[in-house]
């Protein structure tokens, strides 16, 4: 038995959260009934059907994608952009990205039908870092950068402490190269950061998401996670260490 909002998630219909709120607002049906309790437990012998429409149990997938710019972190875009989803053409199962990367960011990001995989990914409690390195505009010096390392004041908010290093500064171009960690997923919150502090990002890459990385891979490409590497992430998101 599992309650029925973890069944939802699990299916790719919506984020734990979000099929909360549709057990909520009366959308859910256990064998023909509508529940309206968050607590209410269900078998796979139910039939669970959401705004009328009967629960297929899919297998869960799990997807690394190395994103080029130019694409949207979304399962549509209403601007008829390029999506993630135009990536992965031959995944027949209903996917979604794992929080999002800009449209001018490239570098790691996931992409499920779990539910309740993606909400241990993104968020915050969990603490799953996340690497990128950035081109910025100027030459941050020390203070500056302990100032990211502290957190930096935005409009949603003062950032969690980061992990900060300058990987390079090209002083002829007046540019710098700064690899920075953070566990937050905030909207452009890295591009936030280093305007903040005055050095604008040219060009933004998510080096790394928890234990993974795009090694190996070019831009566009994507492969399936294996049960390991699954595994590996629970862990660090339950336990804060990485499992082997």
């Amino acid at each position: 038995m599992e309650r029925l909002q973890k069944v939802l998630a699990q299916a790719g219909v919506a984020s734990r959260r979000k099929a909360e709120t549709l057990i909520l607002e009366g959308k859910v049906k256990v064998n023909g009934v509508v529940i309206r309790e968050l607590g209410t437990k269900v078998s796979k012998s139910d039939s669970v059907e959401v705004e009328g429409v009967e629960l297929v149990k899919e297998r869960n997938v799990y997807y690394l994608l190395y994103k080029p710019r130019g694409y949207i972190s979304t399962v549509e875009d209403d601007k008829g952009r390029k999506t993630v989803l135009d990536l992965l053409p031959h995944v027949e199962e209903r996917i979604f990205p794992v929080g999002r990367l800009d449209y001018d960011t490239s570098g790691v990001i996931l992409l499920t039908n779990d539910g309740e995989f993606s909400y241990l990914m993104t968020h915050p409690k969990f603490k799953i870092h996340k690497t990128y390195v950035a081109k910025v505009k100027g030459i941050p010096n020390r203070e500056l950068l302990k100032k990211l390392e502290r957190g930096i004041e935005l409009e949603d908010g003062m950032t969690a402490p980061a992990k900060v290093k300058m990987q390079s500064v090209d002083k002829k171009t007046g540019t710098a190269i700064v690899e920075i960690t953070i566990h937050e997923g905030r909207n452009r919150q890295v591009r936030r950061m280093f305007d903040a502090i005055g050095c604008p990002v040219l060009k933004l890459k998510r080096e790394s998401f928890g234990t993974l990385t795009t090694y190996g891979m070019n831009a566009g490409e994507a492969r399936e996670l294996t049960t390991h590497e699954v595994k590996q992430l629970r862990v660090l998101a339950e336990t804060g260490k990485i499992g082997h």
